[in-house]
């Protein structure tokens, strides 16, 4: 029962409706979504109020209406209290025809060439030679325990490697790595 219901507001879904309030303002605006509160969603939303002018002769009152843009409106469900269809949705041909305008997005060129297909532009095709990067004998790859890049700290050669050290075996119980054990707490605390 509740999709007849959705399915139908779903039919209505970009055109232009008039949505009057319970404060009697009526605004007009592009229906863009709803929810099961009746929440609503319009952009490009006008809003028109009646104001009654004040005149000394009595009997005699005149009424003008004043137009507000608003633009992107939500509208809580709770306030609205008739929606009624303004006009049709825009033809598809005519979104396309529309070349640039605001929100419209379009690639934007870097002034740079593309690259012929098969080859990587240079830079991304590896380290250009003798211009940065690090040289083939750093990128070679390494015997299992021969240090990396600049080599062990001074007085580290030959040494063993630290307790739980990826590839050697765990601590001995009790030894933390690199902190010593907690103090004994005294008994009743």
């Amino acid at each position: 029962m509740a999709m007849a219901k959705s399915s139908k507001m779903l039919s209505y879904i970009n055109y232009r409706m008039r949505v009057t309030i319970a404060d009697s303002r009526t605004l007009v605006g592009t229906f863009l979504a709803f929810d099961k509160h009746m929440n609503l969603v319009l952009a490009d939303c006008e809003e028109y109020r009646k104001i009654k002018a004040k005149k000394g002769t009595v009997g005699i009152s005149e009424e003008r209406e004043e137009k507000r843009t608003l633009g992107l409106v939500l509208l809580r469900g709770e306030m609205v209290v008739s929606l009624s269809v303004e006009g049709p949705p825009p033809p598809e041909d005519d979104l396309r025809a529309v070349v640039g305008g605001p929100g419209m997005g379009r690639a934007a060129g870097r002034g740079l060439p593309t690259a012929p297909l098969g080859a990587a532009p240079l830079g991304l095709a590896g380290p250009v030679r003798g211009i940065g990067g690090p040289g083939a004998s750093i990128m070679a790859a390494q015997a299992p325990g021969q240090a990396y890049g600049r080599g062990m700290p001074p007085g580290m050669a030959g040494m063993p490697p630290p307790p739980g050290a990826p590839g050697y075996p765990p601590p001995p119980p009790g030894m933390g790595l690199g902190m010593p054990p907690p103090p004994p707490r005294p008994p009743g605390t």
